[in-house]
C-alpha cells in the first residue's frame, strides 16, 4: 500500500475499529499524521482542530494494526509495547479478526 492509499484508506475507514491493517497502511498513517501535526504546530487552534480530527481515525488504524497480529486493539495504549507490537509481522493467514490485510498495491 503506497502512502496516497493507506491515507486514503485510514480517512475511509475512520469508525471501522473491525478488520485488520498491515505494517505499511498503519506506518504510512503515521507518517502522514507526524507530517501533518509538523506543519500545523505554530498554530494552536489549527493544531488543536487537526489533532482532533485525526483522533478516531489513529485509534482505529492502531486497533486494526493490533488485529493483524492476532491482539486486541486495546494493547495500543500499552507504552512502549505498543510500538513491538507495531512492527511485529502481520498473521499471513486468518485470525479471529479476519482475513489478511489486502496485498500491497502500488497504483502508477
Amino acid at each position: 500500500m503506497d502512502f496516497i492509499n493507506a491515507v486514503r484508506s485510514g480517512f475511509l475507514n475512520y469508525a471501522n475499529f473491525e478488520g485488520r491493517a498491515n505494517r505499511p497502511m498503519f506506518w504510512w498513517w503515521v507518517l502522514f499524521s507526524s507530517i501533518l501535526g509538523l506543519v500545523v504546530a505554530e498554530s494552536d487552534l489549527l493544531s488543536l482542530l487537526v489533532n482532533l480530527a485525526l483522533l478516531v481515525p489513529s485509534i482505529s488504524v492502531g486497533a486494526r494494526r493490533m488485529h493483524d497480529i492476532g491482539r486486541s486493539g486495546w494493547w495500543q495504549i500499552v507504552p512502549l509495547y505498543n510500538i513491538y507490537l507495531a512492527v511485529q509481522p502481520g498473521d499471513p493467514g486468518m485470525n479471529s479478526y479476519g482475513p489478511p490485510a489486502p496485498p500491497l498495491r502500488y497504483d502508477a
